[in-house]
């Protein structure tokens, strides 16, 4: 028996809700940014659903085949490009893949397979739904004229938080090149997000001091207090 969630998400896009009857799998470890994602989803009209590693993403896809997979390149264990590329390469395949990050990774995202790549911060619903839609078959596509909506989409502060929180207790053990990769991929990608200029020049200092062969140990005590500095105030000064 079909129940309210299946018959409203089978339900034709319409001109306001375009995204009707499409599922997206968002594979991204920030809250922020998936928080974003949500909800653009929400007022689109899709359906969604998150993994927050390579390993739960393959666990969501074994088990069903969303319309649209959206991948973070930066994952905590491996690079999305692999599940981009293993994703591309399956059949059927899905039907709409898209690749983002806070860094130009645009040429390997489409030499993966993907149909596009989103640069960080998501924010423009216009653009996310285009980014959709540009890609979809004819039958899914909404009538026109289409509403276009000139909409910016800031997720709650709270999850901002949320990711500050996290990447202070990765911080605590930096002991290895592996763990501060994962830091300045994390931060760099939430600080855009968040147009938090000041986390971003703390992270590209850390960047530049582990290029040049410096101990990076004091650029890692400063972007430290910053984060504690943020999650006090509960978010962005």
């Amino acid at each position: 028996m079909e129940t309210l969630d299946d018959l409203i998400f089978t339900r034709a896009p319409t001109a306001r809700r375009p995204l009707l009857g499409v599922t997206v799998l968002v594979v991204e470890d920030s809250r922020f940014a998936s928080e974003a994602v949500r909800l653009m989803c929400l007022r689109s009209g899709a359906r969604i659903r998150r993994a927050d590693s390579l390993e739960n993403a393959r666990r969501h896809l074994a088990i069903y085949r969303p319309t649209v997979l959206l991948v973070d390149v930066g994952l905590p264990d491996g690079s999305g490009l692999s599940l981009i590329r293993t994703a591309a390469e399956a059949a059927p395949r899905i039907d709409v893949i898209l690749g983002m990050s806070g860094d130009d990774h645009a040429k390997e995202v489409l030499a993966s397979g993907a149909n596009r790549f989103l640069e960080k911060p998501v924010q423009s619903l216009l653009a996310f739904q285009s980014a959709i839609l540009e890609h979809l078959a004819a039958e899914r596509q909404p009538p026109s004229p289409r509403a276009v909506p000139d909409e910016t989409i800031r997720p709650d502060p709270i999850a901002y938080r949320d990711d500050l929180t996290h990447i202070a207790q990765v911080l605590e053990d930096t002991g290895d090149d592996t763990a501060l990769d994962y830091v300045t991929q994390f931060l760099g990608g939430v600080a855009k997000s968040a147009n938090d200029h000041d986390l971003d020049e703390a992270v590209n200092n850390l960047t530049r001091l582990r290029r040049g062969g410096d101990n990076p140990d004091a650029g890692v005590i400063a972007l430290s207090q910053l984060v504690q500095t943020r999650i006090a105030a509960g978010g962005p000064l």
